[in-house]
Order: structure tokens, then C-alpha cells, then sequence
């Protein structure tokens, strides 16, 4: 199998994302390095990209292999099903799947392909939460990007 990382360049800076055999199977919100592929090599993932950067309401609808655990799957699966623009809390989501607010922080820090597997949609009960493991910093400040850009008409 042929494993390949393509730049692409958004309004929060430059995203990586690493594809195996044309599936998608990471995004890298802070790359470092030049990318080793043009980013022909990941056109749909570019062109959903691009478009979801356009436009917050815009949906993905790209092969993925998501490599995790079971129980992360899970969470991921659930995450796909928040619509833009939508947030749900850590705690209502760990009600809807029978487990703990701090297994779905762990799920969603574990989450290879951030923005496509909308792991920002999920705050916390009072406030933000995190995002790719990080409470502040540059991470939660794309959060906040995300969620604003999606909110907007």
C-alpha cells in the first residue's frame, strides 16, 4: 500500500493529511516539513476542503479508514452524526453512548481526522472543553474558527 501526504492550504493555516490507496486516514492541523506529494495526489479530499472552508454548512463525504479502537469508532461514528453548525457536550454524548465524558475527550483527542470527523463539535458543559488534546494554545483557538465559521450564514 502506497501512503501519501499532501499539504493543503485553509484560513487556519496549512493541514496535512495522509492518505493510504486514495482513503483518507489522517488530517494533521499542525504539519511540519514540506509535503512530499502534490496536492493533485488528494484532489476530493482538497476540493471538500475547500469546500467546507467556504461554506461551514458544507458536508464530507470521503472514504475514510479510521484506525482505532473499537469503542473510538464508535465515538467517531457518533461525532460524523452532529450536523454543522451543531455542538453537543461531552456529557450528553457520553449518555447517548453508556459511558463517561472523559472517555469521549479520550475518543475525540484520539481522532485521526479532525475537521472531517467533527471532534470540535463537542464542548464542554460550561465553555469549550479542549481540542486535539490541548485546553489553550493555537488548538483552541482553531476550535473557536471552526465553530464560529460553521455558525455563520
Amino acid at each position: 500500500m502506497r501512503l501519501v501526504f499532501a499539504l493543503i492550504d485553509t484560513p487556519i493555516g496549512a493541514v496535512r493529511v495522509s492518505l493510504e490507496e486514495g482513503v483518507l486516514t489522517g488530517v494533521d492541523l499542525e504539519p511540519e516539513g514540506p509535503s512530499d506529494e502534490p496536492v493533485e495526489v488528494a484532489k476530493a479530499v482538497a476540493e471538500q476542503l475547500t469546500a467546507y472552508f467556504r461554506d461551514g454548512s458544507a458536508r464530507f463525504d470521503l472514504p475514510l479508514d479510521l484506525r482505532g479502537t473499537p469503542f473510538q469508532k464508535r465515538v467517531w461514528k457518533a461525532l460524523r452524526g452532529i450536523p454543522p453548525g451543531e455542538t453537543v457536550t461531552y456529557g450528553a454524548l457520553a449518555r447517548e453512548l453508556g459511558t463517561s465524558a472523559r472517555a469521549i475527550g479520550g475518543a475525540c483527542r484520539a481522532n485521526p481526522c479532525p475537521i472531517v470527523v467533527p471532534c470540535h463539535r463537542v464542548v464542554a458543559r460550561n465553555g469549550l472543553g479542549g481540542f486535539a488534546g490541548d485546553t489553550g494554545g493555537r488548538r483552541l483557538a482553531v476550535k473557536r474558527w471552526l465553530l464560529r465559521h460553521e455558525a455563520s450564514p
